[in-house]
């Protein structure tokens, strides 16, 4: 038996994502998981694997109950969007798998670059920082569809990595700098900037 499944499109802040709400959750909450090629996705999500074989998908960001689809610049939301939405709304209502396993975090940072990341050294300061990122941001980050992830402290600097539709959305610096920023530095007078690390 089919459980109704409804999908409906949303736009985000950055004009080249939208964000396809389930009334269903995908995901374990506070899990997601972003691929931005076909053969990245194989072996975890079958859906994603699925979806970044439409010419026009660049990168598929999924969380907790949505996905948010990143478009080529060469066709408008106006010719795809209804396709994309039939596409999830029929998957999910088939039962297919939408994640088989999540990639480890090692693959995925080896597969989105070459040269070597920086490591931080646990401080005093992360589990306070994770708590108000938690609390006061990722809800806000994930109604547009996007993600945040705290990658370390140091030297006065909280260093983050901006994933789904944060990534490359023209608004996401102002997001940083005046929401971000100055939450950690009202709580925290240790912290003295944000910045996001591109992957």
């Amino acid at each position: 038996m089919n459980v109704p499944v409804t999908v409906y499109a949303e736009m985000t802040p950055n004009p080249s994502t939208m964000k396809f709400v389930a009334n269903k959750y995908l995901l374990i909450t506070g899990d997601s998981v972003e691929f931005s090629s076909a053969s990245d996705a194989r072996g975890f999500s079958p859906m994603a694997e699925e979806l970044l074989n439409f010419p026009f998908v660049k990168n598929v960001f999924m969380a907790a109950n949505f996905i948010t689809i990143t478009k080529t610049d060469n066709v408008g939301w106006d010719f795809i969007q209804m396709e994309l939405r039939e596409f999830v709304k029929a998957w999910i209502a088939e039962g297919k798998d939408v994640l088989i396993q999540m990639p480890s975090p090692k693959a995925a940072v080896e597969a989105t670059e070459n040269s070597p990341r920086k490591e931080y050294a646990v401080s005093e300061y992360d589990d306070a920082i994770r708590d108000l990122l938690d609390e006061y941001v990722r809800p806000a980050v994930e109604n547009d569809g996007g993600a945040i992830d705290f990658r370390g402290f140091d030297n006065g600097t909280v260093t983050v990595v901006m994933r789904g539709s944060c990534a490359g959305c023209p608004s996401s610096t102002a997001t940083l700098k005046g929401g971000i920023e100055n939450l950690l530095k009202s709580h925290l007078p240790e912290v003295k900037e944000v910045v996001a690390e591109n992957e």
